[in-house]
């Protein structure tokens, strides 16, 4: 039926990229818990037909999906509203300890809950369940686990959603189970052998009323962690308020890194390029893809950068003194904050902030933030280098003969100020590379005026 389009929704498992699934007319694709599927399963999906809408639901997209989005190849919305009533679940870091587990389950049997307990051990789950009827008699204690029959399954489910037993000991098969309002502690044992987006999706199982929850996780002290699994332990912790799963996504892209964006490995060269890199190369690609092959689809895209990063060449004195900011690492810092602004109004921010902190700007520092300007200036001509040495100024304009900015209104207004301004500015080529160069220019401002001045209208 599928193959004569005669369905119009199937909803299915990963069997839906099988070879013997065909489809008549594939025009949406929906995948609701995106985290769950791999990348060689949603690449056959990809393959399934060319041009195929795609939405992807989750609460933590992986790293590569998230970069995804950050770098423009893919849409991105959130949505930061809780559903009316709810609280933030109290997340908590342990060392495993009885008396821990005890009063947690104390606690919530006090206020008539029930808890889940998550081991993801299915050869002693049972030595688990004894355990906790152990050190807490009164409580009823069930496992469950996906090696059991369906049947079985379904029925400790149902039990527990009828609130027939109090803790339910289980791997992480709960992990995108059912909404159960009553059950509002969950214990995480082993929780350093566990992902960020796992920890967050088992932490989103309690909660889901308006009652307050807890979640306890249970791991060895942090000095004998490994550096990530200490990472993200703190990032758990750190990030429980509501709709936090960006937030813990984004740590999570922090902490093991984009991958090969463009195959199906997960690890990717980005340690060995550095990140501000590697963004640049990506994104250097991606605009010649625009202007390339997909030229006709971003035909309307308005204010087009051609150039994405502007180079400066200076005989100034341009830096940051040691008798400003002593400190090597607040310097650095400062530096890495001033590279991050990228507007007139960040720029005069970030300069009353230094005032602020560090007193008088002194010379070499100002012509650090006027140099950022004139970056800008020379960037949103169209020059990938600008040169301001011995009172001249020349800026050299995209190497690539072939891109687009040639036949963009930006050059023609370029070639406009050139001509009606000859007696000031010259336009060169040399080694196949075009410039405009101007002479007596005497001041960092009046290098930044000259730039300015060629977009004006």
């Amino acid at each position: 039926k599928l193959a004569e389009g005669k369905i119009d929704i199937l909803i299915g498992t990963h069997r839906l990229v099988s070879k013997d699934v065909k489809f008549a007319d594939l025009g949406l694709l929906i995948i609701d818990e995106e985290q769950k599927f791999g990348v060689g399963v949603k690449d056959k999906l990809k393959t399934m037909k060319v041009n195929v809408d795609t939405l992807t639901l989750t609460a933590t997209p992986i790293p590569r999906t998230l970069q995804f989005s950050l770098m423009g190849a893919r849409d991105m919305s959130v949505i930061n509203t809780p559903p009316p009533n709810r609280f933030p679940v109290q997340t908590e870091l342990h060392t495993f300890n009885e008396a821990v587990i005890r009063d947690a389950i104390y606690a919530e049997l006090s206020r008539n809950g029930q808890i889940f307990f998550i081991h993801n051990r299915i050869q002693n789950i049972g030595d688990v369940c004894a355990m906790i009827k152990k050190i807490v008699p009164q409580a009823t204690v069930e496992f469950a686990h996906g090696q059991m029959e369906g049947h079985q399954l379904e029925d400790i489910m149902l039990r527990f959603i009828e609130g027939e037993f109090d803790v339910l000991v289980s791997t992480s098969i709960i992990e995108s189970g059912l909404d159960i309002p009553n059950a509002n502690t969950i214990i995480i044992n082993q929780a350093q052998n566990f992902g960020l987006s796992d920890l967050h999706q088992m932490r989103g199982r309690v909660g889901r009323s308006n009652r307050k929850a807890f979640c306890y996780l249970l791991c060895p002290p942090m000095s004998q962690l490994t550096n990530e699994a200490r990472k993200r332990m703190q990032a758990i912790e750190q990030f429980s308020d509501l709709g936090s799963g960006i937030n813990i996504a984004m740590r999570d892209l922090d902490i093991r890194g984009a991958g090969n964006l463009l195959g199906g490995e997960q690890s990717g060269f980005i340690t060995d390029i550095g990140y501000d890199t590697y963004q640049k190369i990506l994104e250097e690609a991606i605009q010649e893809l625009k202007e390339n092959e997909f030229k006709d689809l971003f035909a309307e895209e308005k204010d087009k950068q051609y150039v994405s990063d502007c180079q400066l060449e200076t005989d100034l004195e341009v830096h940051i003194p040691d008798d400003y900011i002593n400190n090597i690492t607040e310097r650095m810092t400062v530096y890495r904050q001033l590279a991050e602004v990228n507007d007139l109004q960040g720029l005069q921010k970030f300069e009353t902030n230094l005032i602020d902190r560090f007193g008088p700007i002194p010379p070499a520092v100002d012509r650090l933030l006027q140099s950022k300007r004139l970056i800008w200036a020379g960037k949103d001509i169209g020059m990938e280098k600008v040169v301001y040495k011995q009172k001249k100024l020349i800026g050299y304009f995209v190497a690539d003969k072939d891109s687009s900015f040639y036949q963009s209104p930006k050059f023609e207004k370029v070639i406009m100020y050139v001509q009606i301004n000859s007696n000031k500015v010259q336009m060169r080529e040399r080694n196949d590379r075009l410039s405009m160069v101007f002479a007596n220019v005497n001041t960092l401002e009046k290098a930044i005026a000259l730039l300015e001045e060629v977009m004006v209208d």
